[in-house]
């Protein structure tokens, strides 16, 4: 079976700087290395003229299945946003190639394709145009699409009055009941609030698993990832430094160990006030750091005396 998505070799290559060399024949001299002869001439010639570049993303490749969900971690500046673009269209690559085999939905932005004149009622016929989807399909879905935006109140009040949070439940309603084989999301959930969020991730993994829907998923909220994604993909520096299962991906992008909770001078030192030292604390029950407020967590001690040593 082919992936639904195939990226091969792919690179994005951004200008620092001025966007020209400032005069009309440097310009040509330039356009003229780069197309007739090669592109380390033309970058020593912009170099020369005070431009400078950088790869966005450099060597990127990795496949995916139907029905997989994927999420796309990294730092700030990693390349993420950009790698959905290319494979959302918006933006083409400087090398390689990015195949998809299925309609795309894409929720970049919060709000993208809204007209702010426009009440949400008729933002959902505009953004399900610009989506792919036809009147009549909208026709079919929008009580359904309106209930789940608990946008209803306020669905013929023009969108300019929204919050951002509103913006993102109307996007999110309408993408979501589009019938596309691919979502491609970037941070759209962040705004929304936990409750709304929960009822996305869950509307998601149903489509996965009733649809066979494909999600490419960028976050900084490691429990969405983890509640939404088997796999992940995590680039540092426009690179794959690792694809494979979340939990992993999360200690890797987070940069830290699970069993090293504590510092390590608290327990070498510390608790040897006491006759007691602890040699290692495990986290159980959970693969992140991420608390919320009056959560139960459960921790593993490995411990001793100078006499006898366990673990509780």
């Amino acid at each position: 079976m082919k992936p639904i998505i195939e990226v091969k070799h792919l690179k994005k290559k951004y200008n620092i700087g001025t966007i020209n060399t400032g005069t009309l024949i440097n310009d040509l001299k330039v356009w003229w290395y780069r197309k007739v002869k090669n592109v380390d001439i033309a970058s020593k010639v912009e170099n020369e003229y005070g431009n400078s570049s950088f790869y966005a993303l450099d060597d990127v490749s990795f496949d995916v299945y139907k029905g997989e969900s994927i999420g796309i971690l990294g730092s700030n500046g990693a390349g993420k946003s950009t790698l959905l673009k290319i494979l959302s269209r918006v933006t083409s690559p400087t090398d390689g190639e990015a195949i998809l085999r299925g309609r795309i939905t894409s929720m970049l932005e919060v709000g993208t394709g809204f007209n702010p004149e426009l009440t949400g009622r008729e933002n959902i016929y505009l953004n399900g145009a610009i989506l792919g989807m036809t009147t009549k399909e909208i026709d079919e879905k929008i009580d359904e699409i309106i209930k789940f935006s608990e946008c209803e109140k306020f669905i013929d009040t023009p969108v300019k009055r929204y919050s951002s949070g509103m913006y993102v439940k109307l996007a999110f309603s309408v993408a979501a009941h589009l019938d596309s084989e691919i979502m491609i999301m970037d941070e759209v959930l962040a705004v929304g609030d936990v409750a709304f969020q929960r009822k996305c991730i869950n509307k998601m993994i149903d489509s996965i698993k009733s649809q066979d829907k494909t999600v490419l998923y960028v976050s900084h909220n490691m429990a969405t990832v983890e509640s939404l994604c088997k796999r992940c993909i995590v680039l540092k520096a426009g690179k794959v430094i690792f694809d494979g299962p979340t939990e992993e991906a999360i200690a890797i992008y987070s940069g830290v160990n699970k069993e090293s909770f504590l510092s390590k001078e608290f327990l070498e030192n510390d608790l040897k006030n006491y006759g007691v030292f602890i040699t290692k604390v495990e986290l159980m029950e959970k693969n992140n750091l991420e608390f919320d407020a009056g959560e139960d967590i459960v921790l593993k001690l490995y411990w001793g005396t100078n006499d006898f040593s366990g673990d509780i």
